[in-house]
């Protein structure tokens, strides 16, 4: 199984799903991309993963275009922003999918309403790639 997470940063939803799908399922090829990719990845996404054990300090961003000429099983958008844009993907793709969550790095406020945002969507991707999971099995 080949799958391609996609968002609009890379920094933040996409790469914390990448990460449970690669605990999940760790013979997949899972690999996140954006299509206006921030310079890094968000550390409080690295912070929220490191609480659940996934460790995604060494991951970096990636641009969607470096894998136009690529063969996915899925294509998962996760925010709004690259559902619109998904079409502009023209690798082969067999199934398009999106599972859309809140940008917890539009969050503001303090350290801890931040860290709340980032685990509630955190909570979230977990459960939902979980049973996207087990919907394949």
């Amino acid at each position: 199984m080949k799958i391609l997470i996609l968002c609009t940063g890379n920094s933040c939803r996409s790469q914390m799903a990448e990460g449970f799908l690669k605990k999940f399922a760790p013979n997949w090829k899972v690999i996140s991309a954006g299509t206006k990719p921030e310079k890094e990845v968000n550390p409080y996404a690295i912070y929220v993963m490191k609480e659940k054990g996934i460790d995604i300090s060494e991951n970096q961003t990636k641009s969607v275009n470096k894998f136009l000429n690529d063969e996915f099983d899925y294509v998962i958008t996760v925010c709004s922003d690259a559902e619109k844009e998904c079409p502009v993907f023209y690798g082969k793709v067999k199934n398009r999918l999106h599972i859309g969550f809140d940008d917890p790095a539009k969050v503001q406020g303090n350290e801890e309403q931040i860290l709340s945002e980032f685990r509630r969507v955190r909570d979230e991707i977990e459960i939902e790639f979980l049973n996207f999971i087990n919907n394949l099995i």
